[in-house]
């Protein structure tokens, strides 16, 4: 019976030490937990340190690519580099120029050649200008101005007479410069019917009635046209004709 007594109060002692078992086991997983909680801000340390290296870098990567495409958009390839260039000197020649011709006198001169050629004097006295890089502007030959060349140009006598010597038909340089007043009524036209009244007497000198004779009897100032009447014809006839294809032989008396 005693031993029995014994084997039982053995067994309630196991069982009790059982019982406590988990006490410490659960002891033995807080601790673990401790140790894993202290590890934890060692880890986020080190995220957060991860993240502020990436923040700072990336601001540094941003400068540097919007600097490379700031340097692409300034530069000029070679061929437009070149042609930028050029119009810079081209405008700086054109002012210069300018510049230049201000400071000169320039004025408009007469040229004496022989009538009937004035056209012919005008073309070589062009070609030698042009050859000899002279400052003359302009040539004019007016119809009305028979024996006379007009030039426009830099006032430089000395260039002006070597100019015309030895051209055919160009006699001398008229002293004295004119004004662009002068020489207005040149640069008009006058209407083709200028001068020309009703009842003029005339001479047809083109076309098919050219030699005929007539008499003059509407004038047409929109168109520059006459009527005229010839005096030759068996039926009277109007005839309408260009005011430049006529000579004025009488004027209409006028009472």
């Amino acid at each position: 019976m005693a031993e029995s007594d014994d084997s039982n109060n053995q067994k309630r002692i196991s069982k009790h030490e059982n019982e406590e078992s988990p006490v410490d086991t659960s002891t033995t997983t807080t601790q673990e937990g401790d140790q894993k909680m202290e590890q934890g801000p060692e880890t986020d340390t080190k995220v957060e340190t991860d993240q502020t290296v990436e923040k700072t870098t990336e601001p540094a990567i941003d400068a540097g690519a919007s600097g490379t495409s700031d340097s692409s958009f300034l530069e000029l390839d070679p061929e437009t580099e070149r042609r930028m260039k050029k119009i810079a000197e081209q405008d700086a020649r054109e002012a210069e120029a300018e510049e230049e011709l201000k400071s000169k006198e320039v004025g408009i001169f007469a040229v004496k050649t022989s009538i009937g050629h004035e056209k012919m004097v005008a073309n070589w006295l062009q070609m030698r200008a042009h050859k000899r890089k002279l400052e003359i502007y302009a040539i004019l030959s007016p119809p009305k101005l028979r024996g006379y060349l007009l030039l426009e140009g830099v006032d430089n006598r000395e260039a002006l007479q070597d100019l015309i010597k030895g051209v055919q038909h160009a006699r001398s340089v008229v002293d004295g410069v004119s004004s662009i007043e002068e020489i207005e009524h040149f640069l008009t036209p006058k209407p083709l019917v200028s001068g020309i009244e009703e009842g003029d007497v005339v001479e047809i000198i083109a076309g098919p009635f050219k030699g005929e004779k007539a008499k003059v009897t509407q004038i047409d100032e929109g168109k520059e046209e006459i009527t005229v009447e010839l005096f030759e014809a068996m039926v009277s006839i109007p005839v309408t004709i260009r005011g430049d294809h006529v000579r004025i032989l009488e004027k209409e008396r006028r009472s």
